[in-house]
Formats: structure tokens, sequence, C-alpha cells
């Protein structure tokens, strides 16, 4: 009894949280919305409304990877088309599939979510701030600057901007929101 996930799909929301307060000029100048896609895309949370269909196949213990859920369609395909199919609770959360099959789940993520919490706020303002303090080094690896007797040196590792969310500091406090 082993079910796998065929396909995701997740609608971008109409709208996304507003940026907290308390961002530098810089990091205020950012688009929010790439913020929040960022951290979207980092966690199993959503706070802002939109509509997910999974596609999945077997049978046994299925449970959403996005939370807060609320499905709106149960579906099982029957050949030729997807039909309306019983599914049952499952005693570990999400949904039990007593045969096997192909089986849609439509819903919406997010509608129920409730405020967004201090911790991701904080974690949103760290990635803008990592984002804004690019200077104008974007891409280089070592930069030196001379004037005069005045010498700069910023050295980077390659990967910085992919691992913005690890070296911002904002991954350790979006880790209880990893999981649904």
């Amino acid at each position: 009894m082993t079910i796998d996930l065929i396909k995701q799909f997740e609608a971008v929301p109409t709208a996304y949280p507003a940026a907290p307060s308390g961002l530098s000029a810089e990091a205020a100048a950012l688009d929010p919305d790439m913020i929040w896609a960022r951290i979207e895309a980092y966690i199993a949370h959503r706070w802002t409304p939109r509509q997910v269909i999974w596609i999945v196949e077997g049978d046994g213990d299925w449970c959403p990877n996005l939370a807060p859920l609320e499905v709106t369609a149960e579906e099982m395909w029957n050949g030729t088309a997807w039909v309306s199919a019983t599914v049952y609770a499952s005693p570990y959360g999400g949904y039990r599939l007593t045969q096997a099959g192909l089986f849609r789940f439509t819903g919406t993520v997010g509608a129920n979510a409730g405020d967004v919490p201090a911790a991701v706020f904080e974690a949103f303002k760290r990635l803008a701030s990592y984002y804004a303090d690019c200077d104008d080094r974007a891409g280089a690896n070592s930069v030196s600057e001379r004037l005069g007797d005045l010498e700069t040196s910023v050295t980077r590792n390659p990967a910085w901007m992919a691992r913005a969310m690890q070296n911002s500091g904002a991954a350790d406090l979006l880790r209880p929101y990893r999981r649904a």
C-alpha cells in the first residue's frame, strides 16, 4: 500500500499578506510578493487563499502537504473521466484510499489561516534585508576597492543568493511551518 504524488498544482494567490512594518528603505523597495513567494516555497503553511489540486496514485494513507486546507472535491479517474470518489479519514490525518487508483483532490489552502505570526514577519524582514544588502556586487565572488590608503574587500560564497533563506536567519524562524 503506497501512495505516489503524481502532480501538485498550486495557484498563485490574488494577494499575499502585506509586508511587515520596520523594513529599511532598501528592503521596503523590494517587491513584497517576491519575498512572500520565496518564503512559501520554503514552507508548507499559507496565509492567503488559493486553489490547490493534487493527483495521487495508489492505495493507503495520504496526507496533503499544505495547510490550512479545506478539500472541496475528491475524485477518482475511471479510465475516461474524473468521477466523485468515496475516501475515508486516515487515523494519521489526511485520507485513507481503500482501492488502488488515480485520485484527484481539489481544495483551498490558506483560507482559514489567521494572522501571520510574528516569527514569520521577522523571517520576511531578515530575508528582505539580506536581498537588499546585495550592494552593486551581485554575482561577484570577490570584490576589492581602494580609495587612497583605504581598502575594502568582500568575499562571498558563489551561492550566497541561493542560500539567502539560511544565511539571513529566516530559515530558523520558519522551521515550525515546514511541514503540514
